[in-house]
C-alpha cells in the first residue's frame, strides 16, 4: 500500500512540501543531522560544565566562612575562658565583691565579652554595607 507521504504534515500539502518534509524526516532518522546534534550537545556541556564550577566556588566559599567563624570562635574561647574562670572563680570561692581582685577579675570579663560583641555587631554592620 503507498501512502503520499510519511509525516502528519504532509496531509493537505503539495507533492513537493511533502518530499521536502520527508526527506528532512528521513535524514533527521538516519543520522546525516548528526553534526548539528553533537555541536548542540557540545555547547550543552560546556554551560554545565561552566555552572557546576560556579557552584563549586560558592560550595568552596561557604566552608570557607564556616571554617574561619569556627576558627574565631575557638579564639575567643581561648583567650576569654581564663578570664571567665578567673570570674566565676572568685564569685564561687566566696570572696567578696568589694575585693580589688574580684573587682578587676569581674570588670574584666564583663570588657572582654562587650568587646567581642561590639567586633560581632561591626562585623554585621560591614557586611549589609
Amino acid at each position: 500500500m503507498k501512502t503520499v507521504g510519511f509525516t502528519e504534515g504532509a496531509i493537505g500539502k503539495s507533492r513537493a512540501e511533502a518530499t521536502t518534509l520527508d526527506r528532512d524526516l528521513l535524514s533527521a532518522l538516519s543520522g546525516t543531522q548528526a553534526g548539528r546534534d553533537g555541536a548542540v550537545a557540545n555547547r550543552t556541556r560546556r554551560v554545565v560544565m561552566a555552572s557546576l564550577g560556579v557552584m563549586q566556588e560558592q560550595k568552596a566559599g561557604r566552608k570557607r566562612t564556616r571554617s574561619v567563624a569556627l576558627a574565631s570562635v575557638l579564639v575567643i574561647l581561648l583567650l576569654l575562658g581564663p578570664a571567665l574562670w578567673r570570674v566565676a572563680d572568685d564569685l564561687i570561692g566566696g570572696e567578696r565583691f568589694s575585693d580589688i581582685a574580684t573587682q578587676f577579675s569581674l570588670f574584666f570579663g564583663i570588657l572582654c565579652v562587650a568587646l567581642v560583641g561590639a567586633v560581632i555587631v561591626a562585623g554585621w554592620a560591614r557586611r549589609d554595607s
